[in-house]
């Protein structure tokens, strides 16, 4: 089968019949599939029999691909995966072949035709992109049916690399990857996640690569992205031509001077905009009240993406963003940038992505999702609360920002681009650097409250909530999006995680549209039947209110996990509640203090008793983001003890009839 596949991708075979299936079709629909190992509960819905893909680099740098899969449907959750073809095209790149065709289960062969393709464009309110699609209903997928289809994709290319992924959701049987090269062309191939093979070479600069019977990818909750679990294989292509060389991406520093010419006119500043940076920042004494006075501004300039052929790569000019008033993420960095250049503050484009360990430190692509700017600090300015600050041997204290997320003011970061990479695009090229993962301290919540019991064991309390940081982003990213009548329901719903019969009072909000000061909350609940009454005992559980971490607990022991846990930030939750009991009532038991830690995070909890009033405090910390496979157990076991203490009980008896 492999050296026939070798065979037939040196004469390039044929476009199969559209009166019916192929015969590689055939062939994979008559192999005979393993069982594949899986989780109890979730058998696969289908298996790829067999995923082909033809690579073949022109002379003039196109990249033509012709891809061909072979689908048994296995469930029905597949039919939904499966029923429909989407190929995309633009300007640059062509899809100049697309057929389909199924074997039901009862040996019947079906195909498409040229007319059941269509195509259309991406609609939405954000964006105007030309990257178009064409469409290919698939027939007949159910249980059973062998699907396949097969199209050829031609592209220019902005920079030469391509990956083959021979690993996802499915199982898969067979996946074979064909290279062809033209004559003084050179590539390499970097594995991941997978044992690396050497290719078989049949003829001079052709290559072929094959892998069988790949397990499934399961989806686990909170895990890292594919790149980093999938097995998969980067490419990277480097012509003979001169002319084309600035294609090549072998390096880090390689994508930032080819990004650094394709931007190197778009930050000039205009006289409009000099004239705002005037108005802005003139009566700011200092230099950190100017950048935060320029990147407060930058909330009024909306996100619209207008990406149409390398406008994808290349940003729209500072002054036409700036007259728009509109723009995506690069054109958001680029005025900032212009902005910050006319106070003398130095800055550069930062190339990230907004999923945490999709960029590789030891890959270098233009692979990414989003952009942030780099700062450059001058000396004097104080970095006492710009915590989203790293000291570059090169470039100096680099603070990084995220003009695009409105809800997190200068000094802080997103929480999902803590701990990743960026490409930083300096004056003479591009290095990869490692995003602050902040601290703790800096990402807090302080949950204060003071509650009373009534005889029946009802409790009613105000409670006081402060946020710092993450807590505070991410809170006012959720008040603000929802409508005013729909914000109780959110403190409703976490309300819902800890207390049963319970209504909320009334609830209040303090600067909510102050991004650069605490969120504060306070609000007030009452809950009936809270604490038991048995005989003459009244049993109370301290922790009244609080985070749900029992979830995370839940997912790590609903089966074993084959994945990192990636958690959110690192963060420092403190709660401390007073609850007055009803007269009558003297201690019998109160839970012993918990102190329990470790690598990832800690926590401590504490509860006493004084005159009428059990008081509680517990401090939970996170100190690093992600937890590795190996460490999963200790981790749940941590989360256990958390768990225990959540629902202790203190125990009072009464004293008077």
């Amino acid at each position: 089968m492999f050296l026939a596949a070798v065979a037939q991708f040196a004469i390039l075979s044929p476009m199969a019949r559209a009166d019916s299936a192929p015969d590689w079709l055939h062939d994979a629909a008559a192999e005979k599939i393993p069982d594949y190992p899986h989780p109890k509960d979730r058998p696969p819905i289908a298996v790829v029999l067999l995923d082909e893909q033809q690579i073949t680099v022109k002379d003039n740098g196109d990249i033509e691909t012709r891809l061909r899969e072979a689908v048994r449907i296995l469930r029905p959750e597949a039919i939904e995966e499966w029923k429909d073809l989407e190929i995309p095209f633009d300007a640059e790149t062509k899809v100049s072949y697309l057929h389909s065709w199924t074997i039901t289960p009862e040996g019947r062969e079906l195909a498409t035709k040229d007319q059941d393709v269509v195509e259309a464009g991406y609609v939405s309110d954000m964006m105007v992109t030309d990257v178009r699609a064409k469409m290919l209903k698939l027939l007949e997928v159910r249980v059973g049916s062998v699907i396949g289809f097969e199209f050829v994709q031609r592209k220019r290319p902005y920079v030469f690399e391509d990956r083959w992924v021979f690993q996802g959701e499915v199982p898969v049987h067979t996946s074979r990857l064909m290279l062809r090269v033209p004559a003084g062309w050179e590539y390499t191939a970097q594995w991941f996640n997978h044992r690396e093979y050497a290719p078989q070479s049949p003829v001079p600069n052709q290559f072929v690569w094959e892998v069988h019977d790949l397990t499934a990818v399961d989806d686990e909750p909170d895990m890292p992205p594919w790149k980093t679990v999938a097995g998969w294989m980067g490419l990277k292509f480097f012509p003979r031509d001169s002319s084309l060389r600035s294609k090549s991406v072998g390096s880090w520093n390689d994508i930032g001077l080819w990004y650094s010419d394709l931007t190197k006119s778009s930050r000039a500043p205009s006289p409009q905009i000099q004239q705002e940076v005037t108005q802005l920042t003139a009566n700011l004494p200092d230099t950190l009240g100017k950048i935060r006075a320029l990147t407060d501004y930058m909330r009024k300039v909306r996100y619209f993406a207008v990406e149409i052929g390398i406008g994808g790569y290349r940003p729209h000019s500072a002054a036409e963003v700036f007259e728009n008033q509109y723009g995506d993420c690069k054109d958001k960095v680029t005025l900032l940038s212009a902005m910050l250049q006319l106070i003398g503050v130095d800055s550069y484009y930062t190339i990230v992505d907004d999923e945490r360990g999709f960029i590789l430190e030891n890959y270098p692509s233009l692979e990414a999702d989003h952009m942030i700017l780099a700062i450059r600090v001058p000396d004097g300015v104080p970095d006492t609360v710009l915590y989203a600050t790293v000291n570059d041997p090169q470039l100096g204290r680099l603070l990084f920002f995220d003009p695009t997320n409105p809800y997190v003011p200068l000094g802080y970061l997103p929480w999902y681009l803590q701990d990743g990479v960026g490409l930083v695009v300096g004056p003479g090229g591009g290095r990869a650097v490692r995003l602050p993962l902040l601290p703790p301290a800096t990402n807090r919540l302080l949950r204060q409250a003071e509650f009373s019991l009534d005889p029946s064991g009802g409790i009613a309390g105000d409670v006081a909530e402060i946020r710092w940081g993450a807590p505070a982003s991410n809170e006012r990213e959720d008040f603000l999006e929802a409508t005013p009548v729909k914000r109780q329901k959110i403190i409703e719903d976490f309300l819902g995680g800890s207390l049963g019969n319970f209504t909320l009072v009334k609830a209040t909000v303090t600067d909510l549209d102050q991004y650069d000061k605490n969120l504060t909350l306070n609000y007030q609940v009452v809950s009936g039947g809270y604490a038991r009454v048995a005989g003459d005992l009244l049993i109370v559980r301290p922790r009244v209110i609080g985070e749900d971490r029992a979830s995370i607990l839940r997912l790590l022991t609903k089966e074993p996990r084959q994945y990192p846990l990636q958690l959110q930030a690192a963060t420092r939750q403190d709660d401390v509640f007073d609850i007055k009991l009803p007269p009558g009532y003297t201690l019998d038991e109160l839970p012993a203090p918990v102190t329990v830690e470790c690598p990832y995070a800690s926590y401590k909890s504490e509860v006493s008793f004084s005159g009428d009033t059990l008081h509680f405090h517990r401090t939970y910390e996170v100190k690093d983001v992600t937890v590795p496979t190996e460490k999963l157990s200790d981790f749940q076991a941590f989360l256990r003890q958390i768990s225990a203490d959540e629902n202790s009980q203190a125990v009072f008896r009464k004293t008077t009839p």
